[in-house]
């Protein structure tokens, strides 16, 4: 296997770096006063997504997040917790994807969707500090400028420049992911991070809505270098519109897939007893790729679907 062995040998400083970078994540959450928690990978239920296809696992299901557990900890009155965990998501597969990956998430309570996004201009500002001792992000012949805080920009703000409709008032899921991919993304700044928040109701399932605009969630998404990098919710904490959202999604799924999906009984019952949070998702994997300039992936992975 020489081809292998010169592979790895070749990927072996950002390995290196990527475990240096994991060890400043934990000592940035806990120096905050985080709980690192650990919770399960193989789950019988996870939340329904029609645009996320799960592995199955003897019945039961690899997760696509943590975030059902993590919610189940919150409601019984834990403050802020983190985790990094591995993740499973079938077919995914390319420069910015393999079906197995790394997520970080945080949860805090008695915080909206605009503070946790705070946390994560804090998080790769203080990584890049340590890292380079610079505000100046070099990825793929990019200079990326960190300073704080990142322009936002709203959705509606951004269809309505860019594409010509707005997808708050007239929600249309295929065209919203059509131009948001060949449109919204290909327009922003390549010299800033940028964050757009304010989704459309119906793209944010766990998300809850503005109390004085039942049209928008407060949802939150940054990209960087051309990559989506996190994904932030003011987490919903009515069960009855959980519930209600989950049925909605498995029905489609069902519908479009023929795959039945189960609903948590335990999540929806702790939902009920969530106080106000919010919480992210945070690619790992695309955090190392920026922080070591790597094209790929499998730059920054000692072993991908490809290679196992």
């Amino acid at each position: 296997m020489p081809a292998e062995r010169e592979r790895l040998a070749q990927i072996k400083t950002n390995l290196e770096h990527r475990a240096q970078i994991y060890d400043l994540v934990r000592e940035f959450f806990r120096g905050r006063g985080f709980l690192e928690v650990e919770t399960p990978v193989r789950v019988p239920a996870i939340a329904p997504e029609i645009n996320i296809a799960p592995l199955q696992s003897d019945g039961w299901y690899l997760i696509t997040s943590p975030e059902l557990h993590m919610k189940r900890l919150l409601a019984a009155s834990y403050k802020q917790i983190f985790q990094i965990s591995h993740c499973f998501r079938k077919h995914e597969r390319g420069r910015l994807h393999n079906p197995e990956f790394s997520l970080l998430e945080w949860y805090r309570t008695d915080a909206n969707c605009t503070d946790t996004i705070s946390d994560t201009e804090q998080l790769v500002s203080t990584l890049i500090q340590k890292l380079q001792s610079s505000n100046i992000l070099h990825y793929q012949g990019q200079s990326i400028d960190m300073q704080l805080p990142w322009h936002r920009l709203s959705i509606k703000n951004a269809f309505l420049q860019i594409a010509g409709w707005n997808p708050v008032s007239d929600y249309n899921a295929e065209r919203f992911d059509h131009d948001m991919s060949t449109l919204i993304l290909p327009s922003l700044n390549p010299a800033r991070p940028t964050v757009l928040v304010e989704y459309p109701a119906a793209a944010a399932s766990l998300a809850r809505l503005k109390a004085d605009d039942l049209q928008v969630a407060e949802r939150a998404e940054v990209f960087i270098g051309g990559m989506e990098l996190a994904n932030a919710y003011s987490e919903l904490a009515d069960a009855a519109e959980q519930l209600q959202r989950f049925m909605k999604e498995a029905s489609q799924i069902e519908y479009t897939y023929g795959m039945k999906m189960p609903i948590s009984g335990p999540f929806i019952d702790a939902v009920s007893h969530l106080p106000e949070c919010s919480g992210i998702a945070l690619g790992m994997d695309r955090l190392v790729m920026l922080l070591c300039d790597a094209a790929s992936i499998d730059e920054v992975c000692a072993f991908t679907e490809d290679n196992i």
